[in-house]
């Protein structure tokens, strides 16, 4: 990685070099990894990949004095800068044979992955009606259906 100079030099102002210095810093915390994240593989051989959003704020600024410095003609300078990280949980991508689904961790997600998976879940009562029907010893069995892994 190219080493940018965080002293200002003849042509250029300090606050270049200030904000040079900060963005050095914000690239060695933030990486493609805290975005989407190192695979896992399950037991079953699953792959779970978790995902990301990341907000990141940047603010710099600086100021010159009015008073002369005894070396040069250049005026004293002040400066600051600062950075802000947010990493949210968004979901887990999860590859699965020839299948990829996103898992979403927000709770308002629920809506929609039952609206995506009511025909199976149809489907799947409908059967389990019609194997009920069909016994013979029409003895009351359970079954519980999962909406998120329903196909």
């Amino acid at each position: 990685m190219e080493h940018l100079p965080s002293q200002p030099t003849p042509t250029t102002h300090p606050i270049e070099g200030l904000m040079k210095t900060a963005m050095e810093s914000i690239k060695g915390m933030i990486d493609v990894n805290t975005v989407v994240g190192q695979p896992v593989e399950t037991a079953d051989g699953a792959t779970i990949i978790p995902v990301s959003r990341v907000s990141l704020g940047f603010a710099a600024g600086g100021g010159e004095y009015w008073s002369r410095t005894g070396d040069g003609d250049g005026h004293p300078f002040g400066g600051g800068s600062g950075a802000g990280v947010t990493v949210h949980p968004v979901g887990f991508l999860v590859v699965h044979k020839d299948t990829v689904r996103l898992l979403s961790v927000d709770r308002g997600d629920i809506w929609e992955s039952l609206a995506n998976n009511a025909p199976q879940l149809i489907d799947q009562v409908q059967s389990l009606w019609k194997d009920q029907s069909q016994s013979k010893d029409h003895n009351h069995r359970s079954t519980i259906i999962d909406p998120t892994t329903a196909s």
